[in-house]
């Protein structure tokens, strides 16, 4: 992601806890104010932060977590220092001057390391009376956020819900996580669906969207992007590895997706398609197996080729390109914020 200018008094941070604050806590403030302004909310009479709620995808460990877990190792260094023949003083004086060099364990430090606290930043800057609350399921988390955020509008809990990805984690730990897999693509080129693919690349970005029921929005004039007619999650069960899908699972998750829906008037669909060989084969198969009665698979993409993996936020990045796809193609323009 590019450098972004940050201002913690306009989201009412107190400049001095900046250090101890996610980046990823920071600039999900920003994109989620924006997120609002496109949503118009700003004197709309139909806006009510009480009915609004937030679920996003975040997964695993960010970037904070490393420096504050790094300080509590202080005693191995000692010790390593000890048994290379120095001083209890120069240990001392190795562990002070190594710890200086991190973010300092304070009362906020805990709350800046959660990920889950990236939805609660939100929730309390903006007021929202409704659910906040962060999913973790893999590549697959902005996507199941959108599920459970679209449950809160369908049950009448909320009557808004932003809701999203948010991954900046592209450190040196995630490139050692990925390297050891092994996923990395070894000529650092992305080439989903490719016969020459040999591994994907990992990005960052953050996207999130404004939701509502397409009854109310259109009752409120609203600009209305696209409209979700039907969300299916599924998974592989009992799979040979826990890391390589199965076309099975593909093809249940298809079905459930597709329910009431005919595959024929499908024209194009935005895969995951990492450029993994392994992953990207289950999923053309389980796509050739479930068109194959309706002409065959229609226009396929990946964001993947452009972008990485954005992780938690690659199926959020994935439904955003297709919106504006759409648009594109019926419009001939693309009106962003």
């Amino acid at each position: 992601m590019p450098t972004v200018d940050f201002d913690p008094m306009e989201f009412g941070l107190p400049p001095n806890i900046m250090e101890v604050t996610d980046i990823l806590q920071l600039l999900s403030l920003v994109v989620a104010k924006q997120t609002l302004q496109d949503a118009g909310v700003r004197g709309a009479e139909w806006y009510d932060p009480s009915r609004t709620g937030v679920v996003l995808g975040v997964t695993g460990a960010n970037s904070l977590t490393q420096p504050l877990a790094l300080r509590l190792q202080t005693p191995h260094l000692k010790e390593v220092v000890r048994s290379c023949g120095l001083s209890e003083r120069d240990a001392e004086e190795i562990a002070a001057k190594f710890v200086a060099k991190l973010a300092p364990w304070q009362e906020n430090s805990f709350p800046g390391m959660l990920g889950n606290v990236v939805a609660g930043r939100i929730a309390n800057r903006f007021d929202f009376g409704g659910t906040n609350c962060t999913v973790d399921a893999a590549c697959a988390s902005s996507l199941a956020a959108l599920r459970m955020a679209v449950g809160e509008l369908a049950s009448g809990r909320a009557d808004l819900m932003i809701t999203g990805g948010c991954d900046a984690e592209n450190t040196i730990l995630m490139y050692m996580c990925f390297s050891k897999t092994p996923a990395f693509s070894r000529n650092e080129v992305v080439r989903p669906f490719d016969e020459a693919a040999d591994g994907t690349l990992i990005g960052e970005g953050i996207g999130m969207l404004a939701l509502k029921r397409l009854a109310d929005a259109v009752r409120d004039g609203d600009r209305v992007h696209a409209v979700i007619d039907a969300i299916g999650l599924g998974n592989d069960g009992a799979g040979k590895h826990l890391l390589v899908p199965a076309k099975e699972g593909h093809l249940e998750t298809y079905r459930r997706a597709y329910a009431g829906i005919d595959p024929s008037t499908v024209d194009y669909i935005e895969c995951h398609a990492t450029g993994t060989p392994l992953g990207d084969a289950a999923e053309l198969v389980g796509l050739t197996e479930f068109f194959a009665d309706h002409g065959g698979p229609p226009l396929l993409g990946s964001m993947k080729g452009n972008l990485g993996h954005l992780l938690s936020a690659a199926g959020m990045a994935s439904v955003i390109k297709a919106v504006l796809a759409i648009v594109w193609q019926l419009f001939g323009h693309v009106h962003t914020r």
